[in-house]
């Protein structure tokens, strides 16, 4: 075979092999953008910053527990500053589809004996770093306002096969970990930035929340990433033995 036909080859085979591991990727469910930016950031506790003479220009992940004034109260007694609902329905063509995006939250205090720092959880990056409680069931166990709109989204697109709620909340009692910006204000204290994109908000400590980030399906991912990687060798060793067939 020719030096340039068996490059192209490579070249090739190795795009077929990234696509695959994309699409894998995407199967396994790991949401791969907030796990960097989570494991990329320095852990600082909140009264290394407040106390800090010289801020870090890149986002940190500030460490501290919550405390605020005014919770949010559910029906159960607990005592909230974030809850976030997702209603969906699952239709025969279009696959899954919202019916509620449900978010209520509460401006607090993230902090430690040593200071502490505003965080207003409305401008979080979603989805919140959480375990998830997840209730699926049938369409016909909803009720008002989500059976009205089941029977808008069936008369368009047939019977619904399945409805799911998601339900993701942060406690007045957790310990978090905040993805965020430090900056100074006018008055010289230390405040905290949504980074772009918003806050990471996690309550859970760092290597748990990175397994909970790597989707549900772990051993698909771990291909994904042997697919890419493969397909990525492959690409660079096509496109050096394509330049080598050139120059010979």
């Amino acid at each position: 075979m020719p030096a340039g036909a068996l490059a192209a080859l490579l070249v090739l085979a190795g795009m077929l092999a990234v696509g695959i591991g994309l699409g894998l990727l995407a199967m396994s469910g790991a949401q791969m953008g907030i796990g960097r930016r989570l494991g990329a950031a320095r852990e600082v506790p909140v009264g290394d910053l407040v106390d800090a003479g010289e801020l870090p220009s890149r986002p940190v992940r500030v460490a501290g527990r919550v405390r605020c004034a005014d919770p949010l109260h559910t029906a159960d007694g607990e005592r909230l500053v974030a809850f976030h609902r997702d209603v969906e329905i699952r239709l025969p063509r279009a696959g899954w589809r919202s019916i509620e995006r449900l978010r209520e939250t509460r401006s607090f205090e993230l902090w430690d004996h040593n200071g502490s720092l505003s965080v207003d959880p409305a401008r979080a990056r979603e989805p919140l770093i959480v375990i998830p409680h997840v209730w699926l069931g049938s369409p016909d166990e909803l009720e008002e306002p989500h059976r009205s709109a089941v029977e808008r989204l069936g008369a368009r697109a047939g019977n619904p096969r399945e409805a799911r709620s998601t339900t993701r909340q942060v406690s007045v009692t957790d310990r978090l970990l905040v993805v965020a910006l430090a900056a100074r204000g006018e008055d010289g204290r230390v405040l905290l930035r949504p980074p772009s994109g918003g806050y990471l908000i996690s309550a859970l400590a760092a290597d748990d929340a990175m397994r909970l980030l790597g989707g549900p399906r772990r051993g698909l991912l771990g291909l994904a990433v042997a697919m890419v990687v493969l397909g990525a060798l492959l690409v660079s060793v096509g496109l050096l033995a394509g330049i080598l067939a050139l120059l010979g």
